[in-house]
């Protein structure tokens, strides 16, 4: 690696820390170097608090040290007022001499006016170092951007033979037939915390009544959405009950109850589903169920990622799990389960 290229990595590492905290914001680091010496760090820690930069800025105990400095910067600063000021006003303020910046915000109100400006106040701007890495960071930011849709994590578990879940109609009572063992769910409620929502039909709720948290994973639990087109599932679930934010999208009403909120939607196609979760500003979306559901996202080919867990044990008989036509890029086995990781998307 280049010097540009270790500086920037560290700042790539500095983003990371900011997890889930930063909701719909992106994950941005920077990193402050003067005489090949890293004279300050920062990163964005919480959605609506201060950015990486100014984060950085800060950290310098000498501001006059800032004078003919370098900034790294994993995306392009801001140049509108959100809920901060404009970002690239305090780079210029603080006289950088250099500004190297991982990738263009795909944000229309960033997009290339952070880099112009800095340009502008005749500050050197560098672009494009270790960029797909930065992509990859970002991924669930520039997908709501750049296709006005969130991003899209599917995520099952399937037996050996390939069912889901036995026949319902073969049963006489309801519950979770478990598939995988007990330790993977703490890595399934860890990528739960990972996402902003999670997605599930209501035949998930009224088989299962689970209560789509992170009880198993110390990490903040996603807004739950459920499909129920006819408002079948029953009142008492979980969802409904224990005070979470939830999203019902149907085809008869809308209203709120407590925390519980019902959107009427004309249809509930995957595209119709995806264009009222980009108006409610949901970033990304774990749909974990049930197979109808899971089948429809698939084939209307309107999904990013992929988690398929395969437990040994056998159904038999049952219902078949969703299939992809997509080799997995990688496979983990965990304990007495594999886990089969796929993407369905590029930068």
């Amino acid at each position: 690696m280049n010097p540009d290229e270790e500086y920037m990595l560290r700042a790539l590492q500095l983003a990371k820390l900011g997890g889930a905290a930063t909701k719909s914001n992106p994950l941005v680091g920077a990193v402050i170097v003067l005489n090949d010496r890293i004279i300050g760090e920062g990163y964005h820690q919480k959605y609506g608090e201060a950015h990486a930069e100014v984060n950085a800025v800060n950290s310098v105990k000498d501001p006059a040290l800032l004078k003919g400095a370098t900034i790294y910067v994993t995306l392009e600063p801001c140049s509108h007022f959100g809920k901060t000021p404009p970002c690239a006003d305090l780079l210029i303020r603080s006289e950088f001499k250099r500004v190297v910046i991982a990738q263009i915000d795909p944000f229309s109100e960033v997009s290339g006016r952070g880099i112009e400006k800095l340009k502008n106040a005749g500050i050197q701007v560098d672009c494009g170092i270790l960029e797909k890495k930065a992509q990859e960071l970002n991924k669930r930011f520039i997908t709501f951007h750049s296709k006005k849709r969130p991003f899209i994590t599917l995520k099952w578990a399937q037996t050996k033979d390939g069912f889901i879940d036995l026949d319902r109609s073969e049963e006489q009572e309801s519950g979770i037939n478990w598939i995988s063992q007990p330790e993977t769910q703490m890595i399934t409620h860890e990528i739960r915390s990972t996402e902003q929502a999670i997605l599930v039909g209501w035949r998930t709720i009224q088989n299962d009544n689970p209560s789509l948290t992170t009880r198993a994973f110390n990490g903040p639990n996603p807004i739950r959405i459920i499909i129920d087109p006819q408002l079948q599932a029953s009142k008492e679930a979980k969802v409904f009950t224990d005070g979470l934010k939830t999203f019902v999208f149907n085809l008869l009403e809308d209203q709120e109850v407590n925390e519980v909120r019902y959107i009427k939607l004309k249809d509930l196609n995957p595209a119709s589903i995806l264009e009222m979760l980009f108006q409610i500003n949901i970033h990304s979306v774990l749909v974990e169920g049930g197979a109808s559901t899971l089948t429809h996202f698939i084939q209307s080919d309107l999904w990013d990622e992929a988690l398929v867990i395969t437990g040994k044990n056998e159904f038999k008989s049952g219902l078949k799990a969703p299939v992809l036509s997509k080799n997995p890029i990688k496979t983990v086995q965990f304990g007495r389960d594999r886990l089969n990781y796929f993407q369905n998307y590029a930068f």
